[in-house]
C-alpha cells in the first residue's frame, strides 16, 4: 500500500490556546480535521456560555481562508458550575464539559475539588445530552504521579459511570491499561480517547539518557506495558476508543526550563503520527474508524464527507515551528522521521 485514503477525521481533544497562538494552532488542525474538540482551561477558563461563545468566534477567525473546520468548544467545570449553566450552555451549542480535578494539569488550578458535590450538575449533563469529558487522575500528593489514573478510576470514576448510567463520558487521554480495561468493560456510554504520545512512546522516552521534555506531558508517560496495552486497544478495532491528539502546544523556552510545562504540541503531523502507530501495529485498515468514525458515532454527530489521503513517504517533522510572536515551539517528534505524509488535505 502507497497511498491511504481516509474519510476526513476528527480530533476529539486537543488545545487551541489563545491569542496569537491561534494563528498557528487552529490552521494546523484545519489542515486534516473537519471537527475538533476544544479544551477549555484557558486563563481564564472557559467557565460560561457566553466566554465559550465568544472563545469560538475567537477560533473561527482565526481559520484559513475558505476553510470550513467546525470548533466544537467545551464548558469548563468548577466548584461553582450549577445546573443553570449546563442549560445555558447546552444552548449556546456546547456539546461537552471537561472536568479537571484541581492541579491535574495545565491551566486547573480552578478546577474541582470536591467532586462529590458535582452530582447534580452531572445529573443536569445527562438530562440536557451534554458529554462529561475527565481528565482522569488524583491529585493528592500522597498519591505517586505514575499510580493517580488508577487510583481516580478505584475511588471516582466507577462510582459516576455506575450512578450515572445515562451520561456519556469520554475517559480522555487514557494511558494505562487499567484504564483500557475499565473502559472496554464498561457500558456503552462509556468511550476513551488516546494520543499519538502515548501510543508511540513510554517513560523510556522521555527519563532514558537525558531528560527530554518535549516528550513531557500529563497525564504522564507509563511503563512499556501500558504502552502496549494501549496499542492493543486501537489494534482491537472497538469503537470504544477513538482519535484525541491531546496537542498541547507550548513555547520552547516554557518547556526547556527548570520547571518545564507539560504537553506535546503534535497537531502539525497528528494524523501521519496515527498513521505510523497504526501501521507498525499491521492494522491500517482500522485507522479510518478510529480516526473519522468512532468519535462522532458517539458524540452522535454525523461523519464527515470528504476524504484525506496520505503517501507512503518518509519525511522530517520540522525541528522547529516559529510562532507568529516570533517565539520557536517544538513540534512533537520534532527532527524524528515518519514513513506516512499527508498528500491531499482538507480541500
Amino acid at each position: 500500500m502507497t497511498t491511504l485514503t481516509l474519510q476526513t477525521p476528527d480530533d476529539w481533544h486537543l488545545h487551541f490556546r489563545d491569542g496569537d497562538m491561534l494563528l498557528e494552532t487552529v490552521p494546523a488542525t484545519a489542515r486534516v480535521f473537519q471537527r475538533a474538540i476544544v479544551m477549555p482551561n484557558l486563563v481564564p477558563p472557559v467557565t460560561t456560555a457566553e466566554m465559550a461563545v465568544a472563545y469560538r468566534e475567537r477560533i473561527l477567525a482565526a481559520r484559513p481562508a475558505g476553510s470550513r473546520f467546525e470548533p466544537l468548544v467545551t464548558l469548563y467545570l468548577t466548584d461553582k458550575t450549577s445546573k443553570a449553566d449546563i442549560q445555558q450552555a447546552k444552548a449556546a451549542g456546547v456539546v461537552a464539559a471537561k472536568l479537571y480535578p484541581a492541579g491535574a494539569t495545565t491551566n486547573s488550578s480552578s478546577g474541582v475539588a470536591a467532586l462529590d458535590a458535582l452530582y447534580p450538575v452531572f445529573e443536569a449533563m445527562a438530562e440536557a445530552g451534554m458529554l462529561l469529558l475527565i481528565h482522569g487522575e488524583v491529585t493528592d500528593h500522597e498519591i505517586d504521579i505514575f499510580d493517580r489514573e488508577k487510583v481516580f478510576i478505584d475511588r471516582y470514576l466507577q462510582h459516576i459511570v455506575a450512578r450515572l448510567p445515562s451520561l456519556k463520558v469520554v475517559f480522555e487521554h487514557i494511558t494505562t491499561a487499567d484504564a483500557a480495561s475499565f473502559v472496554a468493560e464498561a457500558s456503552a456510554n462509556v468511550a476513551a480517547t488516546i494520543t499519538p504520545q502515548h501510543l508511540l512512546l513510554n517513560r523510556n522516552d522521555m527519563l532514558v539518557g537525558g531528560i527530554r521534555p518535549h516528550n513531557y506531558c500529563l497525564p504522564v508517560l507509563k511503563r512499556r506495558t501500558h504502552q502496549e496495552a494501549l496499542r492493543a486497544a486501537v489494534a482491537s478495532g472497538s469503537a470504544k476508543f477513538f482519535l484525541g491528539t491531546d496537542s498541547a502546544p507550548h513555547e520552547k523556552h516554557r518547556k526547556e526550563s527548570a520547571c518545564g510545562c507539560a504537553g506535546c504540541y503534535s497537531a502539525h503531523s497528528a494524523i501521519e503520527l496515527y498513521a505510523q502507530v497504526f501501521d507498525e501495529l499491521g492494522c491500517l485498515d482500522k485507522l479510518e474508524a478510529f480516526a473519522s468514525h468512532y468519535g462522532a458515532d458517539f458524540y452522535g454527530l454525523p461523519r464527515n464527507s470528504g476524504t484525506i489521503t496520505l503517501v507512503q513517504q518518509e519525511w522530517q517533522v520540522p525541528a522547529e515551528i516559529m510562532l507568529p510572536n516570533g517565539n520557536p515551539i517544538v513540534p512533537f517528534f520534532g527532527g524524528q522521521t515518519l514513513k506516512w505524509k499527508l498528500q491531499r488535505g482538507i480541500q
